[in-house]
């Protein structure tokens, strides 16, 4: 057979956006032209790449296995071109990032990075550590930084930076007014209002405060870290999150910061990537750029 690049790029679009309709405006073709070129493709290799669930595509075991040797190939591409042209013509990536960098971090990185690469387009897709694992194993983003741990094989976590996280409460609050030191044993009875199972900010709260206070009193989950602050801050209950998050509150008098030595909340950030995944020139730099020294 005599596969094309298009049929790969409209195979790959379908792969990340589920749909020909979505992935035809991806590869800036006409819906009936994108259809045609997954037939062709899947006619050639003589097996069908997805399941078709009504409107939406899914991968099947070999578009599974296909994927990642069609973006490296793509990619592949993509640098070839660039290389004959002499220089890095354009960045196009999908990063994604958890809710904490996302609010406090990425707004700088991305705009600093954009002031060396100007000719750069990147698309931020936002979630909890949970659903970024899972963009990046199914190849829909390029690259994820994010909070919490990973422990797929076939991914590559590298360690970024180290993220410091606090107790906070209302300065209202009673375990606020105490003239001495805290201990684990005085946090027993307190209502805590949370980040929500599969982020990376809940969990550190499991591992690093839940062990001491197994019959924790968990108020509240929430998806939202000014939500949760908001809350704490009107004096319902106290919660544990980011330092880059409590700041701005606890500058305002909103917020206190309890000293809880007896519980490590120091965690690391992680940029995660998929193995199989080609790594361009773009992406490359992108990657150096984060890892520089701040």
């Amino acid at each position: 057979m005599r596969m094309t690049l298009r049929q790969l790029a409209v195979f790959v679009a379908v792969a990340q956006e589920g749909t020909v309709t979505k992935a035809s405006d991806a590869v800036r073709l006409t819906q009936s032209a994108a259809s045609m070129a997954l037939a062709d493709l899947e006619d050639g290799l003589g097996a069908p790449l997805f399941d078709r669930l009504g409107k939406r595509l899914q991968l099947n075991d070999l578009g599974r296995f296909l994927l990642p040797q069609a973006l490296e190939i793509l990619g592949r591409c993509d640098a070839f071109e660039q290389a004959a042209k002499g220089e890095l013509q354009s960045i196009d990536l999908r990063i994604g990032a958890t809710l904490t960098i996302s609010d406090y971090l990425m707004p700088d990185l991305m705009a600093d990075f954009l002031k060396i690469q100007p000719q750069a387009y990147l698309q931020l897709q936002v979630g909890n550590t949970r659903q970024m694992i899972e963009a990046v194993n199914q190849f829909q983003l390029d690259l994820a930084l994010i909070e919490g741990s990973c422990h797929l094989p076939q991914l590559q976590c590298i360690h970024w930076r180290d993220d410091e996280l606090a107790v906070c409460c209302s300065p209202n609050h009673p375990l606020a007014q105490f003239n001495r030191a805290l201990t684990a044993h005085d946090f027993h009875h307190v209502e805590w209002v949370l980040r929500e199972e599969g982020s990376g900010t809940r969990e550190v709260f499991d591992n690093a405060i839940l062990k001491d206070l197994p019959d924790a009193n968990i108020r509240l989950t929430l998806g939202h870290n000014e939500a949760i602050l908001k809350i704490v801050a009107g004096g319902l209950g106290m919660s544990c999150i980011s330092k880059l998050a409590i700041a701005p509150l606890v500058e305002q008098g909103q917020l206190v910061i309890l000293d809880t030595p007896f519980w490590q909340l120091t965690r690391p950030l992680f940029m995660l990537a998929h193995r199989q995944k080609y790594q361009g020139p773009g992406l490359k730099a992108f990657m150096k750029f984060c890892d520089r020294p701040i």
